[in-house]
């Protein structure tokens, strides 16, 4: 019997499409790209500065990876705005099936272990009133590596006190599945969009009695 239930924030419980939403109302037609970049981008400096050993939290990533954005499409945006359009990763929209599929896992531990920094994950759970349906929010803060490195995943051993073989991790995203899997969780990869990422078996596009059926390869 699996103790915890452990998910990415991201593209996993939170529909990244909010930020293209967002962005394509300051600047219209250009949504999709410049969310696409700027996510792009935000992945890319992390993983930098973890390879790096110079870590800045994911507030910090997500500003300098918004301004290469902007700056590489030659969009113009006052320091006013720039906070406005990062201010979208506080208030991110839950997908649907999320406060069900959590609901379902009492009496298991559930937790996030995300990349986003302890505040921008307090706000986060906060605004989509999230937090009533997790034991634990967990952020890479606190052994200042991102994932997929293995000290991230080590954290929630440390933070719920199991062992690694008593967690299940649940991701849309496959960088993440890969760490989690090598690392020693079991895993589960739910098809948010991009399902082409080799690795472990993809469940459908949602989050339910699937994830009492974890891929264990």
């Amino acid at each position: 019997m699996k103790k915890a239930f452990v998910f990415d924030a991201y593209g996993t419980l939170y529909d990244l499409r909010s930020v293209e939403q967002s962005v394509e109302a300051v600047f219209p037609g250009q949504g999709s790209l410049i969310a696409h970049v700027w996510r792009m981008k935000q992945l890319e400096y992390s993983w930098l500065t973890t390879l790096m050993n110079r870590y800045e939290d994911f507030w910090s990533m997500t500003l300098r990876s918004l301004d290469y954005t902007l700056r590489s499409l030659q969009l113009a945006a006052n320091e006013q705005l720039r906070l406005d359009i990062a201010a979208t990763y506080l208030d991110l929209a839950p997908y649907d099936d999320a406060v069900v599929c959590l609901d379902s896992l009492v009496p298991h531990r559930r937790a996030i272990l995300s990349n986003g920094s302890r505040l921008m994950l307090s706000a986060l759970a906060a605004n989509s009133r999230l937090e009533r349906y997790l034991d634990h929010i967990l952020s890479v803060d606190a052994d200042r590596a991102f994932k997929p490195a293995p000290q991230a995943y080590e954290i929630v051993e440390q933070a719920l006190a199991v062992e690694r073989s008593d967690v299940v991790f649940v991701s849309s995203n496959g960088f993440d599945i890969c760490g989690a899997k090598s690392f020693g969780f079991t895993v589960v990869r739910v098809a948010r969009t991009d399902t082409s990422v080799p690795g472990p078996r993809v469940a459908p596009n949602n989050m339910d009695e699937r994830l009492l059926r974890p891929d264990t390869g």
